[in-house]
């Protein structure tokens, strides 16, 4: 699988209404190495959009961003594509038109930490027919540490500091989730 077909199926995803079950059950059909891609495509985007801007758009809309909400953060901008997660990356101004009304009136907070799973689970499905099977997981996680996979994320700078930083550095962002972050 290469990155077009990644995103392709990102793509397709948002199209069901049970959008992870339907990608589980998708990938599970592909082969072992297929599976393997994706995840390593997946994490690939998770270390391009591990910036310090974005991090700070991401305290900004959730009122606060601890790491692991980082994370969440960044899986649900990779599920919502890749123009999208491509205009945000180059303007995380972005998101404050992007994000739907709809989060504020449902209380809807921008994670999707789900997203880590759905490799490990189709590879379970597929060995097991099981989506929670250790035995699966385990020997998934070495297929993937065999592809020699390297986290490309280095230390973060961060470009701010506080909330007053954020006020200039995202003002569209801040005119929408200053006073009422999604979080």
């Amino acid at each position: 699988m290469n990155e077009k077909e990644f995103w392709d199926i990102i793509k397709q995803m948002q199209s069901y209404d049970e959008p992870f079950e339907w990608l589980i059950e998708h990938l599970s059909k592909k082969t072992d190495d297929e599976i393997i891609d994706y995840e390593i495509h997946l994490k690939n985007a998770l270390d391009k959009s591990y910036t310090s801007h974005l991090w700070g758009a991401g305290y900004l809309i959730m009122g606060g961003c601890s790491d692991d909400c980082f994370e969440y953060f960044r899986c649900w901008l990779i599920a919502q594509g890749q123009e999208i997660f491509e205009l945000t990356l180059e303007n995380p101004e972005f998101l404050a038109e992007c994000i739907p009304d709809f989060y504020e009136e449902e209380e809807i907070v921008p994670e999707l930490e789900d997203m880590l799973y759905i490799a490990m689970e189709a590879y379970s499905l597929k060995k097991t027919g099981d989506v929670d099977c250790d035995e699966a997981s385990d020997e998934f996680l070495s297929r993937v540490e065999e592809r020699e996979y390297e986290c490309n994320r280095d230390n973060i700078e961060f470009d701010w500091e506080d909330e007053d930083d954020l006020m200039v550095l995202f003002p569209k962002l801040w005119d929408r989730f200053g006073e009422n972050p999604l979080g």
